[in-house]
């Protein structure tokens, strides 16, 4: 086995889209990680974890304690791994602004903190350190690490809202560099050595877009970014080298010591998908070694509901690990990855497959089509996604089943996975064309195969989504916290409703009690131009078109 060619090669768990991964499954999945020869473990808390004097973090959101972060920094230090937080100290404060209208409004009629935007911190109000003061204070009596990521993404809105009110207008980069000042001042305090996300220094001259070509950086950007702080470039889509080379040139600019952060694609439902992530990875460590990168991790997102398992990435994860320190062999990697799980390379990765029906996985933006998710929220009557549906796909759906089900046999330790996605093929055998079939019907006058189909299909994919709910509810207890959870209750348990409803409305046509279904009298229009299926990972945009 080669050296690793990086100083810090680490993963990055999000734990703030529900599922925060429990102490026992970090303390399942660190040692595998660590065996890797992974070496630092990124926590994306935006408010699961624990602040002093601020009870309404990650209030019923299974935030981490400081007793907790302890708990896993002593774990993972025993194994060579350094726990760095990674959090957010501008926007993506969203889960906490309910908050702020609420309980934070004080009886005079001064509110606690200051907003910018619904997710972003008002710079330059004192509030907004008084704020950050506590969050530093609170992680550094938690973890052991002197470096903290702070975030500072996609502030699209910066300076647009109570700032603007407040200060007129001014550029990103004047804006950044006064909250960049006042937050690394209370970084030096405690001793940390932030890093941040670098999308801010690009998207403002480049007409909101972070990827460029390669090219020379405003002077004023290059300003703004301390020499303190690390920036760290993202990104998950491309497959060609020569665009991670370019950005990386452009970071040169920057800071000598920009970090690489890849996606281990975990946040696009509840599949997982391997194959994207080394089609897009590969590349990038090419590009980070070609570059002299020193340190490198991969994100695991949750977008929208958490729903994907972590150790469902395994494969990519292992291939990465291993592709990072020289062995590039693909037949002996998935040799060895046998040996260490007991699994094949390629029985482990068919937990890819629930999105994997059509001839093109990924869509025209770089993401791959998660077509398992928005084809089980897909409403029967008003399903606006059925022109994406594939003929034959039920008949695929039931195939894939059979081989997932096949591999649970094989793994005692791993089965819970390949089951639960089996399940999730189940739901699918009968619900991906249902709503095709029955909008078919319908225009045809067929009340025969509608009452058919309402007696027969409809009662069959509510009987096999509630299969799927119990299955991912065992995955889900085994990996995270319990909070979050209740969401998918409300998700799986109101596609049955629904599926029932349907039912009910299909039979009263068939039997002449209605005139018509007047969902099913629109036209479905195409909302892109990929028909043969999507990226659409929005449950409440996907079940209806009015607002949820």
């Amino acid at each position: 086995m080669g050296k690793n060619k990086f100083n810090y090669m680490g993963i990055m768990i999000d734990c703030s889209r529900n599922a925060v991964m429990s102490i026992e499954g970090l303390k399942s999945y660190l040692p595998i990680i660590a065996k890797m020869g992974y070496n630092c473990l990124f926590l994306y808390t935006e408010d699961t974890y624990e602040v002093d004097g601020e009870p309404y973090f990650g209030y019923m959101r299974g935030r981490y304690t400081k007793e907790e972060l302890r708990e896993i920094d002593g774990f993972a230090a025993s194994l060579g791994i350094e726990v760095i937080p990674c959090i957010q100290m501008l926007a993506h404060l969203h889960n906490l602004y309910r908050w702020w209208l609420q309980h934070y409004k004080l009886a005079d009629g001064f509110e606690k903190f200051a907003l910018d935007t619904d997710d972003i911190l008002l710079v330059g109000d004192e509030r907004t350190y008084t704020l950050i003061d506590n969050m530093f204070a609170s992680l550094k009596d938690s973890l052991s690490t002197k470096k903290i990521h702070i975030g500072m993404d996609e502030a699209h809105m910066l300076g647009r809202g109570t700032y603007l009110d407040r200060n007129g207008y001014e550029s990103c980069d004047v804006i950044i560099k006064k909250h960049l000042d006042r937050v690394c001042e209370i970084a030096r305090k405690y001793g940390y050595e932030p890093l941040m996300w670098s999308d801010m220094f690009f998207r403002p001259w480049n007409n909101g877009a972070y990827y460029v070509p390669k090219t020379q950086i405003p002077d004023e950007y290059v300003k703004a970014l301390p020499e303190s702080v690390a920036p760290v470039y993202w990104n998950y889509y491309s497959t060609i080298g020569e665009r991670y080379e370019n950005m990386l040139d452009n970071h040169r600019q920057l800071s000598k010591n920009t970090w690489f952060a890849g996606g281990a694609w975990t946040w696009t439902g509840f599949a997982p998908s391997n194959k994207h992530t080394l089609d897009t990875m590969i590349p990038a460590l090419d590009a980070c070694k070609k570059c002299k990168t020193p340190n490198i991790f991969f994100t695991m997102w949750g977008d929208n509901g958490g729903e994907c398992s972590r150790f469902a990435i395994l494969p990519s994860l292992f291939y990465l690990a291993e592709y990072a320190r020289g062995n590039t062999d693909a037949e002996k990697i998935k040799a060895k990855f046998e040996r260490r799980f007991g699994l094949s390379y390629d029985d482990f990765a068919l937990l890819d497959i629930p999105n994997s029906i059509t001839e093109h996985e990924v869509n025209i933006h770089g993401s791959p089509k998660n077509i398992s998710k928005h084809m089980l929220y897909s409403d029967p009557l008003c399903g606006f996604l059925d022109y994406t549906v594939a003929e034959g796909g039920s008949k695929l759906y039931e195939e894939k089943s059979k081989q997932l089900y096949a591999v649970a046999k094989k793994s005692r330790k791993y089965g819970y996975l390949f089951t639960t996605m089996a399940k999730l093929c189940d739901v699918l055998t009968v619900k991906y064309e249902l709503g095709v079939r029955t909008r078919r019907a319908y225009k045809a006058g067929d009340k025969a195969e509608l009452l058919r189909l309402a007696n027969e299909d409809y009662v069959k994919a509510a009987k096999a989504v509630r299969a799927f709910s119990l299955a991912f509810e065992k995955q889900w207890n085994l990996e995270n916290k319990t909070f979050g959870f209740e969401v998918q209750d409300y998700r799986l348990g109101g596609l049955v409703c629904r599926l029932d409803s349907c039912r009910r409305r299909l039979v009263d046509y068939a039997n002449g009690k209605i005139e018509r279904i007047e969902e099913l009298e629109c036209e479905i229009l195409p909302i892109g131009d990929e028909g043969d299926g999507i990226y659409f990972n929005d449950f409440g945009m996907n079940v209806s078109c009015s607002p949820i």
